[in-house]
């Protein structure tokens, strides 16, 4: 097939990338101004943005916009709304306009396309069946889903009964599932016999039941996606389910505050914390960040392929697109199954417009052979998205080039768990796009970059990216049941300052994320980023993927350490000694590796997310917590006996 071009949407100027003519003349947000505008009085800006972008039941009283007694703060406190209007009634006038396109792994396995009719009525359902088990506002839903329609279904059926939902990644172990339940007392979990996995099927019901042993669940909702039958009293079939209950369930009225759901993460010491997101707030943010960042239209389809088990997949695979009245598609497998070619070949099919992955698995098709790429057609796609980690230049430009056919802008966004929506990027319609770094804060919004002490750096030096006050809409409403978590872990540094844990500086008025503080070295007294060394050497045309953590050193405190994945030749000392000399000669002999460790793969969660903790554990002799996240949990061990067999620590 020969590739078309499609409409140039960037054009190269000084340097850098911004909206070529086209864009600006189409896109939701063209104006560069609305930055500035937005700052003047950032809490009417937000007033406005939530009553144009949401349907609300009763607005909120203006002096009670924001309400601030930190470390909480609450938006649009006494608005009355419900989250499933939001993302499906208020569409119903367009109901024959799709809302959800469900690609399964299995090749010949037709898609389903859910309009928002027949969406909407799946949803009232539902509801209906959480009802039938005496589930109520405030009760916590357990979901342990693979990528499949009922996912969406469970999360929207409890938002409009006022229902907590709790998303449990489905790679998860059943330790990992039970420690969530108990943690959050759920009432009923909603899960699946199993899901596809490069062709196979994978048991999941078998964990669901080891995990439920003496926990709050009575009943368990399970969709059959592999055909395995499940018996057992508690557990109750999905359509079945459905089939026997009305198709209307009255939405209950929530107040804009109350808790839409909580997500775990990961935290420092490997025990899970229950992040909470309110209701109003985190719709508003979902909304315009949809709208303004990704240029989404209702006409669009939207392909975020990030897991529902990750707060990506909450807030772009499935909510944002949804609250804009887009089309979103979700594929249940493997990148790069039966080929390299599945996902090039899914935006060719579905006519993808907005596409948002990982690095990782940018660099992953980076070394594949590039005709799996350049026999589908990609110019349906209009924008391009990074989400995860900071991505390296070499991966932008092929990300831009090969898949973009450089004519897409890239926004490349931070954000996290815990602000529930991106915050951090470039507007499609404004620019400019730079490879390497995020942008500006989103309008409204406001960061800085500041030292220990929490006073701003000079320009262009590095430090810790804080957030201030009005904080962003979408932001945790607290750790559920543990409010000291939630202050030691977000406000005992700067008190008045949100701490993100992550490292950034200025670069040309944009701000650029170096990584988390935690993966920030101090080498002889030097402050060094992980991410910057990551760079350096990941600028080898060797080098597939890199990750460096570090380890103590008696002289220098701490030693930077590297683990290298090749695309092509061997791994010699000789190479070793040439992207040591490559480092010394891009940052200094102070960031030099001690040591550059040859891996076949490294220990990431399905997003793409490398688990450099994991890495640094076992430099140090520690036990690695958090292998059941992992979608390679056998890299650990091999990595492992490397380790071993090189005596890391004695050198």
């Amino acid at each position: 097939m020969v590739k078309k071009k499609g409409i140039k949407w960037v054009v190269k100027r000084d340097g850098m990338y911004w909206p070529s003519e086209a864009m600006k003349k189409s896109a939701n947000m063209s104006d560069s101004k609305i930055y500035s505008k937005s700052m003047k009085n950032p809490v009417a800006f937000w007033e406005g943005l939530a009553r144009e972008g949401l349907t609300w039941e009763k607005e909120w009283e203006s002096k009670n916009a924001y309400v601030e007694k930190l470390p909480y703060f609450e938006w649009f406190k006494g608005g009355k709304i419900n989250f499933s209007v939001n993302c499906v009634d208020r569409h119903m006038g367009n109901s024959s306009r799709t809302a959800l396109i469900w690609v399964p792994e299995p090749v010949d396995e037709k898609p389903i396309i859910l309009t928002y009719g027949e969406l909407y009525n799946k949803v009232n359902r539902f509801a209906n069946v959480l009802k039938k088990y005496n589930v109520k506002k405030g009760d916590i839903v357990s979901i342990y889903l693979p990528m499949v329609p009922e996912a969406l279904i469970a999360m929207l059926a409890c938002a409009r009964i006022g229902a907590i939902h709790s998303v449990v990644f489905s790679a998860f172990s059943a330790d990992a599932l039970k420690a969530r339940i108990q943690d959050a007392e759920a009432k009923i979990l909603i899960t699946s016999d199993g899901y596809y996995r490069r062709g196979k099927p994978e048991s999941l019901i078998k964990k669901a039941k080891s995990a439920i042993k003496k926990t709050t669940i009575k009943n368990v909702i399970v969709v059959d996606r592999i055909g395995k039958k499940v018996r057992g009293k508690m557990f109750k079939d999905f359509e079945t389910e459905m089939a026997d209950v009305d198709s209307y369930a009255k939405p209950e009225i929530m107040n804009s505050e109350d808790p839409l759901f909580i997500l775990y993460t990961s935290g420092t010491t490997g025990k899970p914390k229950g992040v909470v997101h309110d209701t109003g707030g985190y719709a508003a943010q979902a909304y315009w960040t949809c709208k303004w960042n990704f240029d989404l239209k209702p006409e669009d389809t939207m392909w975020c392929t990030a897991d529902v088990g990750w707060i990506t997949g909450h807030t772009y695979a499935f909510y944002g697109p949804l609250l804009t009245g887009a089309t979103s598609l979700v594929y249940e497998g493997g990148p790069d199954f039966p080929n390299p070619g599945r996902w090039w070949k899914i935006i060719q099919d579905h006519k993808v417009n907005i596409f948002y992955t990982a690095p990782t698995a940018i660099r992953m098709f980076m070394n594949i052979n590039q005709n799996w790429i350049k026999k589908y057609d990609l110019s349906s796609l209009r924008v391009l998205g990074t989400v995860g980690e900071p991505i390296d230049k070499v991966s932008w430009m092929w990300y831009f080039n090969t898949i973009g056919g450089g004519r897409c802008p890239i926004i490349d966004t931070w954000w996290q768990t815990e602000t529930g929506g991106t915050l951090i990027n470039t507007l499609a319609g404004v620019g400019p796009f730079v490879p390497t770094i995020s942008g500006k804060s989103f309008p409204g919004l406001s960061h800085k970059i500041v030292n220990e002490e929490g006073h701003s750096v000079k320009k262009g030096n590095k430090g810790f990216l804080v957030q201030q006050s009005p904080f962003a809409p979408s932001m945790l409403h607290g750790v559920f049941k543990n409010h000291k978590k939630y202050v030691d872990t977000y406000w005992k540094k700067y008190k008045t300052m949100y701490d993100t844990s992550d490292g950034a500086y200025m670069d040309r008025g944009l701000i650029r994320i170096t990584g988390r503080t935690d993966d920030v070295m101090k080498v002889a007294g030097h402050r060094l980023s992980t991410a910057e060394l990551e760079n350096a050497i990941h600028d080898n045309s060797l080098v597939l993927d890199v990750a460096v953590v570090s380890m103590p050193d008696k002289i220098k405190g701490e030693a930077p350490i590297a683990f290298v994945v090749l695309k092509s030749g061997k791994a010699s000392k000789n190479l070793e000694k040439k992207l040591k000399s490559y480092v010394d000669s891009k940052i200094g002999p102070t960031a030099r590796p001690r040591r550059i460790f040859f891996v076949a793969d490294l220990p990431k969660t399905r997003s793409g997310k490398i688990m450099r903790r994991i890495l640094k554990a076992l430099l140090v002799n520690e036990e690695p917590k958090g292998l059941m996240t992992l979608v390679n949990p056998e890299s650990v061990a091999k990595i492992d006996l490397i380790l071993q067999g090189q005596n890391i620590l004695k050198k």
